[in-house]
């Protein structure tokens, strides 16, 4: 090539940049700035962001968003949910005790790996997967839509006063999928000690997990206080309510956080509004699925496999006329009771760490364990009930009233996280110290509320 022809190229490419550029100066100036003798071009990504980012219909629609969000998945979980339950559970399950019955596995060993091991998987899978497979992509495709920079631009304030980031709103957001995923999202923080107040306040999340929970108490106790026209609106208020109660705890905490032990100046960043667009579908749940869902559900997985392990070995392993889980039980029954919760709740929140998913099955095997009352399949096989009115006769039963059930929709908000999610703190955070003080923090927090809520209660009943 001579160089009268690479100077040809160069200098056409240089005429080509600079004409770019001057169109695209030409194209902001005309969106942007308005004349005397005419008006700004209509757009329609500006006409949208008049509504969403206004001041008066910003939080509404966002509120209503995220709630569709929410309702979708829990619906649509259901169905899904319920076919897996019936694989795992109800066919798989039957199946492996007979197997290991035909080939005369002794019966330690099959209540170990079978009722043990096995059911807390399958409950993790059957109840974990379909909410995380729906709520995933959903998300992903408002982030890709565009739509999640203005969540963040409308919370940035609100982040900003308590002395945390406002794109602390998104970690948020992802946090009501699930808390692990929540954890790693904070990495769009620039600032290490704002992410980290993300990091420790991301539990207030109300995720997946703990939804199944509060939706079947609030049913069965808080339905039951009102008429009967009104018991599912009642339920679904009280549900919503303790989910902005977590959000408002994240406040309280991140506020507290930035003027103590994370004392420090608010940064500031340039919160850029992406066009709107199309997602791209097929790839927003290709990713959903392979590099949130499944990574989050393999760690469920290994931290529930040995929690399984230790509710049934507790359950069936005896120390007098009492098994270890109900010794356990009477040991910490009078501080349940001070919380306005039993010791059942407390025992079944510390075996289940692993997996928020396997806190009422490992509560409905305890009561019927301890109290000797018709139910379950056996001491440390998990379960659960089809109808709601059966898991309530279980569940008064045990001793249950309407301040166990207030308290423990307060605890199941207020309590420490799940394992998969102490683990992601500690990678993401590697630090010992403040992954105890994620950890710790809630279930401190839990306690006085609770103790709180029931020295109140019975003051004034």
């Amino acid at each position: 090539m001579t160089n009268e022809l690479r100077w040809k190229i160069g200098e056409d490419f240089h005429d080509n940049l600079a004409e770019g550029i001057y169109a695209d100066a030409s194209e902001i100036a005309e969106n942007a700035v308005t004349k005397e003798s005419g008006r700004k071009r209509f757009r329609m990504d500006r006409a949208i962001d008049e509504v969403v980012t206004s001041k008066i219909w910003g939080f509404p629609i966002m509120f209503l968003l995220l709630g569709l969000v929410l309702w979708i998945t829990i619906e649509g979980a259901n169905y899904p949910s319920a076919m897996l339950a019936e694989l795992f559970l109800n066919t798989l399950h039957p199946a492996l005790k007979n197997l290991a019955a035909g080939i005369g596995m002794p019966w330690w060993l099959d209540g170990f790996l079978i009722d043990g091991v096995y059911l807390a998987v399958a409950w993790v899978i059957a109840v974990m997967l379909p909410p995380m497979a729906i709520f995933f992509p959903l998300f992903t495709l408002m982030e890709d839509f565009g739509y999640l920079p203005r969540v963040a631009f409308n919370m940035d304030n609100l982040f900003r006063k308590t002395g945390a980031h406002g794109k602390q709103a998104l970690t948020m957001s992802m946090g009501f999928g699930c808390n692990a995923a929540g954890v790693v999202a904070t990495r769009i923080i620039d600032s290490p000690r704002e992410r980290l107040i993300a990091i420790i306040t991301n539990n207030f999340s109300l995720c997946n997990g703990r939804w199944p929970t509060q939706i079947l108490i609030a049913t069965i106790f808080i339905g039951a206080v009102v008429p009967a026209g009104f018991s599912s609106l009642a339920s679904l208020l009280s549900v919503v309510g303790i989910a902005i109660l977590g959000i408002a705890f994240m406040f309280l905490v991140s506020w507290g956080l930035s003027r103590t032990v994370l004392k420090g100046e608010v940064s500031t960043f340039n919160l850029e509004l992406p066009p709107y667009r199309p997602p791209r579908f097929w790839k927003t749940i290709y990713t959903s699925i392979i590099d949130r869902t499944l990574i989050v559900l393999w760690r469920a997985i290994v931290f529930a496999a040995p929690a399984g392990a230790v509710i049934w070995l507790i359950s069936n392993i005896h120390i007098g006329d009492l098994s270890i889980a109900g010794w356990a039980v009477q040991s910490m029954d009078g501080f349940g009771m001070l919380l306005g919760l039993n010791g059942v709740i407390l025992l079944a929140y510390i075996v289940a760490i692993p997996a928020n998913e396997i806190v009422i099955p490992t509560v409905l095997m305890l009561t019927v364990l301890v109290t000797g009352i018709t139910g379950g399949e056996g001491a440390g096989v998990m379960f659960e009930l089809d109808s709601a009115s059966d898991t309530a006769t279980i569940l008064r039963a045990g001793g249950w009233t309407l301040l166990t059930a207030v308290n423990l929709m307060l605890f199941s908000l207020l309590h420490n996280p799940c394992s998969t999610t102490i683990y992601t703190i500690y990678k993401e955070t590697k630090s010992v110290k403040w992954t105890t003080i994620a950890s710790i923090l809630p279930v401190i927090l839990g306690f006085v509320v609770t103790f709180l809520v029931a020295q109140i209660w019975r003051i004034l009943a």
